[in-house]
């Protein structure tokens, strides 16, 4: 991955101190990198990258917590947990390169910068009070690496409104004893328009399947006018396929 130091973070760390402190009584914010990968480099790329995380382990290198999903479309996002956008300047690759050997670890990134040209960097804020988990909110629910990620974008005038409808979705699952959870994060720093992104775990596309129609039969009438009334109220709205990457997730072994 490129570096993140840049004026331009920097900037943004002084500024959203502040207010990431004072969302996180609900919310926990992520730092979201997220490697756009050419078709033909992925096999490359996951190489790269679990040589990366092995060399993480090998050293111990403190300060990073990350899991790894990656998507159909090729996009695989580095997410880890921030209390500030102050954290976004840790200076882990410098102590893995302390670590490994600086030309072993700038070979590394020059073979990972081939796999792709485009790169993101963005925050998320995963909102605890939106969410619906009743058995507690995990980001790597266990034996469920397939994830269904759904975007949902809307005006920034109708904020408020939409947010009501989120609530009121939550309200009728938790009426029904719904079985199907999912987790809601909000877009921050970086990410272009205001969205929801509601994150859905499941054993695999089949069992994700299966999981709606149930939710679906359950809920009822009153879940297909409630959903029609939320979609009505949206810019626009999109959902890929996806999966939880373990082989390439790293924290310090003393966590």
């Amino acid at each position: 991955m490129k570096t993140l130091k840049t004026s331009i973070l920097i900037l943004a760390a002084i500024l959203l101190i502040p207010v990431l402190s004072q969302a996180q009584q609900n919310t926990q914010a992520f730092w979201v990198h997220e490697d756009v990968v050419k078709p033909g480099m992925v096999a490359e790329y996951e190489t790269v990258c679990k040589e990366l995380t092995s060399n993480m382990k090998k050293h111990n290198i403190q300060g990073l917590d990350v899991i790894v999903s990656n998507t159909v479309d090729n996009r695989y996002m580095w997410v880890s947990p921030i209390s500030s956008m102050a954290d976004v300047e840790r200076p882990v690759f410098k102590t893995l390169a302390e670590k490994m050997g600086a030309d072993k670890m700038g070979a590394l990134f020059d073979r990972m910068d081939k796999c792709y040209d485009v790169e993101h960097n963005y925050v998320l804020h995963l909102d605890k009070e939106l969410s619906y988990m009743p058995d507690g909110i995990t980001q790597t629910p266990e034996g469920q690496p397939y994830r269904k990620f759904h975007y949902f974008q809307y005006a920034p005038g109708n904020g408020d409104a939409v947010k009501e409808k989120v609530k009121s979705i939550k309200n009728l699952f938790k009426s029904k004893g719904s079985k199907l959870d999912y987790r809601v994060y909000r877009t921050g720093f970086g990410y272009r328009g205001e969205h929801y992104m509601v994150a859905i775990a499941a054993k695999d596309a089949a069992d994700y399947a299966n999981k709606i129609a149930a939710n679906i039969e359950l809920l009822g009438k009153e879940w297909e006018t409630m959903y029609g009334d939320f979609m009505d109220s949206l810019i626009k709205y999109e959902s890929v396929e996806g999966r939880i990457r373990p082989d390439m997730a790293y924290s310090p072994s003393n966590q």
